[in-house]
């Protein structure tokens, strides 16, 4: 009897956690720096051992957590979300769609001292500090949409910018959560479609939507039901931020593609929108659709054909200049966040091998007033995350500081944290974890709000691995 072979979501670096593990004390090369207080976590896809879901996405979230302080890795863990999803719940139910049957597998971030698990089409989850499940969180009753999981915090004034996208009416609604955590503006957004929306920008002044040529696809039966449409028309939707910035949207034409993730998006010396993130053309779409469902003519990679596209919004001509800034295949853009809607000069992204399995991984960085290009190679059979930014000690410079990726290794089936200088992508420290790490989706790093705070942390002082 011939046994299924296995989608690529659930081989090689994605290959999932079986177990859930408590580690203390890991061993670390070189110097941790003294700054790097605080957790990095890191969410992704992992369903239960002998689950296969339909789509790469539909997995079961699982967060890992590394806790640094004093030059220390003091622990890492990880913990599935614990979402009725994860219980084979289902998402449609006689009364319409069950908001809380979640696979919280794609982003986890904190506002206002709250953990949340997210996934687009779902309420967020909140866990505690050692990444227990506390339970579905809707803002104190103000949210009754999904929640993007993507959300935007302001770096001047705390706020948190995030929208539902609905293939239904109301298509698209923006909400803002001030500092404190509570929702004080919430509003549908007119002329939006049902485009797939799964991020979006912030600049200082606007909110900045991206609608490309993927749709509602009731025909599809991957369980996430959008594919790409030729007749829909791409655009870019402009929206003063404030009360009434909802009436005030402007829709502009873009060539046809989609974008997954924004890299950041300002307002340049002369008022117009420039916006950049890595897109994809329609071949591009249909090989990474492919892989995340498992079916033939894929290609290599979860996504193929994902160059660094830059639009430029001339909100006074109505005009939109647009181009490719670089041929490299890269996602999972990020940045300093302390320029996130702000004139940024660098960024930085994971580099993939393109689509026939040509090149390797790794971390670039770009110099957007240069030009210039850096990529950070990781080595053979080894892939990074999503590297995130922190700041080093009394930095003044955009790159002066830290960036941190898991890698998974798939020849000595482990992974590591690495510490990698911003600047030049040399290695500062590197952090042995207790086990290989699935290749995820998205993290945060949280730093510590006091570094001599106490160090309960629910955690034993055991050194050694605790599995169950």
């Amino acid at each position: 009897m011939n046994t299924p072979k296995k989608p690529p979501y659930l081989t090689g670096h994605f290959t999932p956690v079986v177990d859930e593990v408590t580690a203390t004390e890991l061993t670390v090369e070189g110097t941790l720096p003294p700054e790097l207080s605080g957790r990095l976590l890191r969410n992704g896809h992992n369903p239960k051992p002998g689950v296969t879901p339909t789509h790469w996405f539909k997995g079961s979230g699982m967060v890992h957590g590394i806790q640094l302080r004093a030059g220390r890795a003091e622990w890492y863990r990880n913990r599935w979300v614990k979402t009725p999803a994860l219980d084979g719940a289902p998402y449609m139910t006689e009364r319409g769609p069950d908001l809380t049957a979640s696979a919280a597998g794609t982003h986890v971030i904190e506002h206002a001292g709250r953990l949340l698990a997210l996934c687009e089409a779902n309420l967020p989850f909140e866990l505690t500090r050692e990444l227990d499940t506390v339970g579905a969180y809707d803002f104190e009753g103000k949210l009754r949409t999904a929640m993007t999981a993507h959300p935007k915090e302001d770096p001047l004034t705390g706020e948190l910018h995030f929208f539902a996208s609905s293939p239904l009416p109301p298509f698209l609604t923006h909400y803002v959560a001030d500092a404190s955590g509570t929702i004080v503006h919430s509003a549908e957004v007119p002329d939006a479609t049902g485009a797939l929306k799964h991020d979006f920008a912030i600049t200082r002044n606007h909110v900045v939507f991206v609608e490309g040529n993927v749709t509602f696809d009731p025909t599809d039966h991957s369980g996430i039901p959008y594919g790409w449409n030729d007749e829909h028309p791409a655009r870019i939707g402009v929206m003063p931020r404030g009360a009434d910035g909802a009436a005030r949207i402007r829709w502009f034409s873009i060539e046809p593609g989609n974008m997954l993730h924004v890299s950041n998006a300002y307002e340049d010396e002369r008022g117009r929108i420039v916006l950049e993130g890595p897109t994809v053309d329609r071949e591009g779409f249909r090989l990474s659709w492919n892989w995340w469902i498992g079916a033939p003519g894929r290609g290599s990679e979860p996504v193929s054909h994902s160059y660094t596209r830059r639009w430029v919004v001339d909100l006074a001509t109505g005009s939109v200049d647009e181009r490719i800034v670089d041929d490299l295949p890269v996602e999972f853009p990020s940045l300093n966040e302390a320029y996130l809607g702000a004139e940024n000069r660098y960024q930085y992204a994971v580099a993939f091998p393109d689509q026939q399995g040509f090149g390797s991984y790794g971390i670039v960085k770009y110099d957007r007033v240069t030009g210039a290009r850096r990529i950070r190679r990781v080595g053979d059979a080894r892939m990074p995350s999503e590297a995130l930014f922190v700041p080093a000690a009394g930095s003044t410079g955009e790159d002066e500081g830290y960036l941190l990726t898991v890698v998974s290794d798939l020849k000595q089936d482990a992974s590591q944290l690495l510490v990698l200088d911003a600047a030049g992508l040399d290695t500062v420290a590197t952090v042995h974890l207790p086990h290989r790490v699935a290749a995820g989706l998205h993290g945060s790093w949280i730093a510590d709000a006091d570094a001599d705070a106490g160090t309960d942390t629910g955690i034993g002082t055991d050194i050694g691995a605790d599995r169950g």
